[in-house]
């Protein structure tokens, strides 16, 4: 390890980066990151404030090239401006380690090695949360994603929140890292660390065997079509037909829900009364209710506006609709129109409109049974399921179209996303992609049953529903706010020293 150590610091932040943006694939590698954060913290506490800042926005900038290299992949628009995005996103996300940098430089100035170990978890939960917030929130960045395939290890985050997990893992390689340069000893350090993990797995099996069961059940349709979406708006009569073959096919089932992907139609279901009044017709006809995903176009202030939305069609009733409200950024509305206009083409194949977002959580009801709908990117915000769990959803179910992303890693990080809002709110998540991957997600992470990648199918199973609200769907991102509050006073604390 001293070997490593000695280094150039660029280099071993590069090293470091790819190899926490590896622990993001979907290849079991999650246990790269227990590991990949101690050259950060070495380097931080070797180096000073200005170099810390350049230090930070190399690891934070290999780190999003190498885990989400699947954005320039996206097949919605050309490959020089689906390669610039991935750059601009690397970017912009490099920002957040740069300012890690330079606060642990605030933070630890008389002691680093102890001061800023003891204070670096805090710092790193900080900026994950604050990177969360805006128009230009990125939280699929967290570390906990990487985790996600430990379902044992990470169950607590009913409580804390994914949050839980960066701070563990920041933990973990700060006290590794101390152990190896003899700070402590490393049996100590080793012992510490062996003791949180087998404390995690128990707990943790303890919470899924809690969960194994339940009698209130809601038996889903889920209807993955596998139509590319390059071709769809083309091929408008031939797509409507297929989905109406699948729905007709899904209410043999007898389920109490079917549910399309995002974006299921190649119509403008709100203005398309034909296209709508059929689907309809066999929704009454098998009185089984259809929550499909749709385009809703409008006119506001002399402009045209599009909703990436969901219609919910009851039997014998009105539609019901839910738009998205977090937008993907550039790719469905432009955040700088005069800049970053040409990059509105990202997943967008109808006319080149903006989209914008909705303004009202919706939480939809049949029979008593309560569900609220993730948009695709929503299934990334922790904030927007635990609003829909805190307003009486029993179940969540995420539309998605991942078709754009091809045969990347991209769809499967976005289908691991789900087995996280399932756990932090104890809440079975039901998932329909056009392309894959849907699924069923138990309250506690599990797996219960999925259509991979490129597959065309129907899955129709019950979902336990009914279990007791999270102490995260009641609270929230505390734990988060108390990290944010701990570095704001500390680093308020070390600027008074170091100026004054």
């Amino acid at each position: 390890m001293n070997l490593f150590f000695s280094l150039k610091p660029w280099v071993q932040m590069s090293f470091a980066g790819i190899a926490t943006g590896l622990a993001f694939f979907p290849l079991n590698l999650g246990f790269l990151a227990w590991v990949s954060y101690i050259p950060l913290f070495h380097v931080f506490i070797n180096s000073s404030l200005k170099k810390n800042l350049i230090y930070g926005y190399i690891f934070g900038f290999t780190f999003n090239i190498t885990a989400f290299y699947w954005i320039g992949s996206n097949s919605g628009a050309d490959k020089l401006t689906v390669i610039g995005s991935l750059v601009a996103a690397a970017g912009y996300l490099s920002i957040f380690y740069a300012l890690a940098g330079i606060l642990f430089s605030l933070l630890s100035k008389n002691d680093k090695t102890r001061f800023g170990g003891v204070l670096f978890p805090f710092l790193i939960v900080s900026i994950e949360w604050i990177r969360s917030f805006g128009a230009m929130g990125f939280p699929w960045s967290n570390i906990a994603l990487s985790q996600s395939k430990y379902i044992y290890l990470i169950q607590f985050i009913d409580i804390t929140g994914t949050y839980g997990v960066s701070f563990i893992i920041i933990s973990f390689n700060v006290i590794l890292y101390n152990g190896i340069k003899k700070k402590i000893d490393l049996k100590y350090a080793l012992s510490i660390i062996l003791f949180v993990f087998i404390s995690l797995s128990l707990t943790g099996r303890s919470k899924i065997k809690e969960l194994s069961s339940f009698d209130k059940k809601i038996k889903t349709a889920i209807v993955q079509p596998n139509i590319d979406p390059n071709t769809k708006w083309a091929n408008k009569n031939k797509i409507i037909a297929i989905m109406d073959s699948l729905h007709f096919e899904s209410n043999k089932f007898k389920p109490d829900l079917v549910i399309f992907p995002e974006t299921a139609l190649p119509s403008y279901l709100v203005r398309d009364n034909y296209t709508r009044q059929k689907l309809q017709e066999t929704v009454d006809s098998f009185n089984i209710p259809l929550l499909t995903g749709t385009i809703h176009a409008s006119n506001y202030r002399g402009s045209r506006y599009y909703f990436n939305s969901a219609m919910f069609l009851k039997p014998q009733s009105d539609y019901e609709l839910y738009s998205k409200i977090h937008l993907v950024p550039f790719a469905e509305y432009d955040l700088l129109p005069a800049i970053f206009h040409p990059l509105t083409k990202l997943n967008i194949n109808i006319d080149r409109g903006r989209f914008k977002s909705g303004e009202e959580f919706v939480v939809f009801n049949w029979k008593n049974f309560l569900f609220s709908d993730l948009i695709c990117y929503e299934s990334s915000v922790p904030r927007i399921a635990r609003k829909f769990v805190s307003m009486g959803a029993q179940f969540l179910v995420i539309q998605a179209n991942d078709g754009w992303l091809g045969n990347s890693y991209g769809p499967y990080q976005h289908f691991e996303l789900a087995r996280l809002r399932a756990i932090e709110n104890r809440v079975p998540v039901v998932r329909c992609a056009n392309t894959g991957i849907s699924g069923i997600i138990r309250p506690d992470g599990t797996v219960q049953n999925i259509i991979d990648l490129n597959q065309k199918g129907i899955i129709s199973e019950s979902v336990n529903i009914g279990f007791k609200s999270s102490f995260y769907t009641k609270y929230g991102d505390m734990f988060a706010f108390g990290c944010f509050i701990i570095t704001l006073v500390f680093t308020f604390y070390s600027c008074i020293k170091r100026f004054f």
